[in-house]
């Protein structure tokens, strides 16, 4: 996203953000600390001297991608800036690799940019990574939102405290470090002057939020302070089913701008599984957990994560897998085959699955789950949301946005068709639609008035 009417002093800087939303928020603030030391900021690579990468390197495919993305700017003859975790990951080994490489950032050191760029202009090959990440941004950083208008991402926390046989974050990103409640909240304020109307709050394992600086865990007393903040939605990421608590789901019930939205990263079912992952801690995640969720958030809309062919599954513990979602009927669910990384523990484990069995054990999966998205969906043709409209069809004016149900890039949308009701509907805009038919991952509906809106409620209390 271009950087319109900043005044250019210095070189122009392009940014290329690979990852995840975390990676996004970090790219942000590097772009709002080097648009207020003057430098100008575009979009588009052809027009920068300089290019920052933000790269990615959670997983092989992750890194490919992102050593593909440097070779090309070099290629190009670009200066290349490389940050992100891709940096932090192998450090030295890139400057050796990439003589485009004028710098490397570490995912602790982003902070730093505009000295990284001033010791660049000067001539000097530029190394600013930390051993260790301690750092985490506040609101009193500049940030400039590559995001729509009218969706923020918040960072609650950096780094994590597990220690996954299968993940390599707490070596990119460290250990968990909270921000304050007030910062949280001193931000939020910030974005929803700026006019945002989805707030999704992110971080490693949202629900430890707090328990490294309070001692134990805040993210119910977050929701709540955050229930003032003028934002009709908001949204959190990677809720650990462990750590939904009935303070923290009285929270979600109560505060009126919280979404019964749960983002569950649960990886596997079966507890054999779950103790070569390195997650003992979540054996006690099973039916009986999930159902009493449901009880205390019926409204829940519930997403997971699943791998398949983790080192040791075998076909038993994959059907207990396939069981497990067809009982719990999620109404998400991203499967991904397991990624063997240097430097995590399942690298080394015995018993290593081959690609082709957790490939068609992805697909299986897949197969069954996207019956059952297209039933969960079925459920909501009929009822009137809410949709943040994102987008507008030029050539039909067909609009597309997303209700409660779905988080953006992730989840489907809802395809709203124009009518007298939605003469005023435009991106960034909330309104009213009655959903009128759903497919596996999207829904479709139509603007309404509030004679229907009033109709629905009446009717939904005859039935009560």
């Amino acid at each position: 996203m271009a950087a319109e009417g900043l005044i250019t002093k210095k070189a122009t800087v392009a940014f290329s953000h690979l990852g995840c939303e975390k990676n996004r928020v970090d790219t942000e603030h590097m772009l709002g600390l080097l648009a207020e030391a003057g430098y100008g900021v575009s979009a588009d690579e052809a027009d920068a001297n300089v290019v920052v990468v933000n790269t990615c390197s959670f997983i092989q495919d992750a890194r490919t991608e992102s050593v593909r993305t440097l070779v090309e700017l070099a290629e190009q003859g670009k200066q290349i800036v490389i940050a992100g975790c891709l940096a932090q990951h192998f450090q030295e080994e890139l400057l050796e690799a990439l003589p485009e490489a004028r710098a490397i950032v570490g995912t602790g050191d982003y902070q730093h940019i505009v000295e990284v760029l001033e010791r660049v202009e000067a001539g000097e090959r530029v190394n600013r990574v930390s051993a260790v990440p301690t750092y985490v941004a506040d609101e009193h950083l500049p940030r400039y939102r590559t995001s729509s208008e009218a969706v923020a991402f918040l960072k609650v926390a950096e780094g994590c405290d597990y220690r996954c046989a299968f993940c390599i974050i707490p070596k990119l990103r460290g250990d968990q470090r909270s921000r304050t409640i007030e910062s949280i909240v001193a931000e939020a304020e910030q974005l929803a002057a700026q006019g945002v109307k989805e707030l999704i709050l992110i971080s490693q394992i949202t629900t430890n939020y707090g328990l490294d600086l309070y001692g134990k865990p805040q993210l119910a007393e977050l929701l709540r302070a955050l229930g003032a903040v003028d934002i009709p939605w908001i949204r959190v990421h990677y809720a650990y089913p462990t750590g939904l608590t009935p303070e923290v789901l009285a929270a979600y019930r109560e505060v009126a701008n919280v979404l019964p939205y749960l983002d569950l990263p649960l990886q596997h079912s079966h507890p054999d599984l779950l103790r070569s992952m390195n997650r003992p801690w979540q054996k006690g995640v099973n039916s009986e957990l999930i159902n009493r969720i449901r009880m205390q958030l019926p409204d829940a809309v519930m997403r997971t994560t699943f791998i398949v062919g983790f080192p040791g599954e075998t076909e038993a513990h994959f059907e207990h897998l396939l069981q497990f979602v067809q009982e719990q009927r999620f109404d998400h669910v991203g499967v991904f085959c397991f990624s063997s990384e240097d430097g995590t523990a399942a690298a080394g484990l015995p018993d290593q699955v081959p690609k082709a069995i957790a490939e068609e054990r992805r697909g299986r999966l897949m197969e069954i789950q996207q019956q059952i998205s297209a039933e969960c969906n079925a459920a909501w043709v009929g009822r009137i949301v809410d949709v943040l409209i994102e987008q507008e069809n030029p050539s039909n004016g067909e609009l597309i946005g997303r209700c409660l149900r779905f988080a953006p890039d992730v989840d489907g949308e809802v395809r709203v068709q124009r009518n007298a009701n939605g003469a005023g509907a435009s991106p960034g805009s909330m309104v009213p639609v009655l959903i009128t038919a759903a497919s596996e991952y999207d829904l479709t509906g139509e603007v309404v008035g509030i004679d229907a809106m009033v109709n629905a409620v009446v009717n939904a209390e005859r039935r009560t």
